[in-house]
This record gives C-alpha cells, sequence and structure tokens, in this order.
C-alpha cells in the first residue's frame, strides 16, 4: 500500500474515535501525506505522527485543525517522528497474556522483547476482572477483560522468579518526558487507557524493571541463559512484529524457537502466517490479535486486551 492507503486503512480498521476520522482525512491531503512521504519507510506509520504532533503541543483532531497545524509545523514533528519510535506500551495487554501464562509450569522467568517502558513486564503486579468471575490479584490497577469460550482463568497470579526486557530504545520510566510520550501514544478520548497507563507507569517508578538496550537478534540469546538459572523462560511479545521486515520477522522467529523456551507471541493476524486459526473466528472488519503459545493459537484476543475469545 502507499502512504495514503495505509492511513485509510488505518482508520478503517485499527482506529477509534477521532483518530478514525483525522486518519482518513490525512490520506486525503496530498500536501501532508507528502510530507509523510518524506520520512524514512519505518517513520511513516500513522501512530508514530499523531503522537508526534500531540506531542509538540498539535490538536489532535480534525476539527481543531490537525492537518493545517502539521504542514505549517511540520519541521518540529519531523524532528520528534525521527527521535521517537512507536512504543505503545498497553498493560491492558497483560490479561490477554494472563491465561497463557499460567498454562506454563512456575516459577517464570519472563523476557519480553520490545519491552518498551516494561508495563507488560509486571503482569503479576495487577488485578484482573474477567467478567464477573473472582478478581486474580490485588493490586492496585486493575484489568477488565470481557470473555468467550471457556479461558483458563487462575484462581492465583503465576510466580515470576525473574524478569527483563530488551528493547532498542527502552523508555525510563521515571522520566517526565518519556511518560508524556507514552501518553502522546493513547488516542484521544481514551481517558481509561491514559489512566490505566499513567497508573501503569507509576507502579513501575516504584521497583524499575530490567530493560536492556539492544537489537533482540544480540540480546536475547544471553538474557535466556541468565532467566534459565531462575526459572522455566518464556520469551513473549506484544504487537512488535509490525516493526520488522518480514525477513527480519523470520529471523525473529527462527531464534526464539531455537533457544528451548515457552514462546508466547500476542500479534495481529497477518504477522505469524504459519499460525493455524480455526476458520470463521477472525473478523473481517477489525484488527485483533492472535495469543498463542509455541506458534500453537490459544485465542483471538483484543489488541489492547480489553477482551479475549478462548479457542
Amino acid at each position: 500500500m502507499d502512504t495514503a492507503d495505509v492511513y485509510r486503512a488505518f482508520g478503517r480498521r485499527e482506529a477509534r474515535g477521532a483518530y478514525r476520522e483525522l486518519a482518513v482525512a490525512i490520506a486525503a491531503d496530498p500536501a501532508l501525506i507528502a510530507l509523510i512521504d518524506a520520512l524514512p519507510q519505518p517513520k511513516r506509520q500513522p501512530n508514530l505522527v499523531l503522537a508526534a504532533v500531540r506531542f509538540e503541543g498539535g490538536p489532535d483532531t480534525e476539527e481543531g485543525g490537525f492537518r493545517a497545524w502539521a504542514r505549517e509545523h511540520w519541521p518540529r514533528v519531523e524532528r520528534t517522528v525521527l527521535a521517537r519510535r512507536t512504543q505503545t506500551n498497553e498493560a491492558g495487554r497483560c490479561a490477554s497474556l494472563l491465561p497463557v501464562l499460567a498454562r506454563i509450569p512456575g516459577p517464570l522467568a519472563l523476557v519480553e522483547v520490545g519491552a518498551s517502558a516494561g508495563l507488560c513486564l509486571q503482569p503479576d503486579r495487577y488485578r484482573y476482572a474477567y467478567d464477573a468471575r473472582p478478581a486474580v490479584g490485588t493490586g492496585p490497577v486493575t484489568l477488565t477483560c470481557a470473555t468467550e469460550g471457556d479461558p483458563p482463568i487462575p484462581g492465583a497470579l503465576p510466580e515470576i522468579a525473574w524478569r527483563a526486557g530488551v528493547d532498542l530504545a527502552p523508555i525510563d520510566v521515571t522520566d517526565p518526558e518519556e511518560r508524556r510520550w507514552l501518553e502522546c501514544l493513547v488516542w484521544p478520548g481514551e481517558d481509561a487507557r491514559r489512566d490505566r497507563l499513567r497508573a501503569a507507569l507509576a507502579l513501575a517508578a516504584g521497583d524499575p524493571p530490567r530493560l536492556v538496550r539492544g537489537d533482540a537478534a544480540e540480546a536475547l540469546p544471553g538474557l535466556v541463559e541468565e532467566a534459565r538459572e531462575h526459572g522455566t523462560v518464556v520469551v513473549y511479545h506484544s504487537a512488535m512484529l509490525p516493526y520488522l521486515t518480514p525477513e527480519a520477522r523470520d529471523r525473529f522467529v527462527g531464534l526464539v524457537t531455537g533457544l528451548g523456551v515457552r514462546w508466547i507471541s500476542n500479534e495481529g493476524t497477518m504477522r505469524l502466517p504459519g499460525l493455524v486459526i480455526p476458520e470463521g473466528v477472525v473478523p473481517g472488519d477489525r484488527l485483533v490479535f492472535v495469543t498463542a503459545l509455541d506458534g500453537v493459537p490459544q485465542a483471538i484476543t483484543d489488541p489492547h486486551g480489553s477482551w479475549l475469545r478462548w479457542l
């Protein structure tokens, strides 16, 4: 797809609220699309450009004059786009991961790839509310998730003996500007997500996770070897594969599957084409994730963890 098609598809299939209309309007604005096209290809992502405008103080809606402001202040927007990455660190995804983690004998040693600020490295520090079931955990941040099927919701949180993450540009949870960038990646109008992000960041700041700066291909083998001393090693990632080329994705999958670890992937349906998904369970009109264990799909899930359909 060309850039206009990418923004149009983002507005129709993925975005919610004000971003739906805004993304489609950007796609129909040749002048703004030309500016975006001048960016390096990986930097043209809708989430990155939209967040950069907000980070620089611009409006976040079409009615507020987003496109005119972005064109007028493009050098500032471009500077932020080139300096930043899309690092939507959605703690709600832990609600998709928990039923899968619960199937793995513990204690667990977690290694997250594409960890951002590490908010998904602390699944044992949250409280989970699945439908009308008794809550799991007693943490100060509640993650709410509606379910279908019969997911194996555990009665207690898994024991996590060790944890670390790897990221090309880890987010420092104690840095106000880094936290503000993560807030700008939350879509406008999604106040509950913003509030959850703030609470999860505050929780992480009290006991910051270990985050290693580097490429997964270089850092992952060493982290896995270190993790083996502490428990069952689980390598996992959420919404990370869209930022890899198909060739890099295949190399990453080959690396993980060759390490002798348990592997949880939580990615869009097109990102791991080898996954066998039962016919008819993936809606065709919206973006959904497949949460898989060792390459076997376990659930169809909301990208932000608000619902899951157990397979």
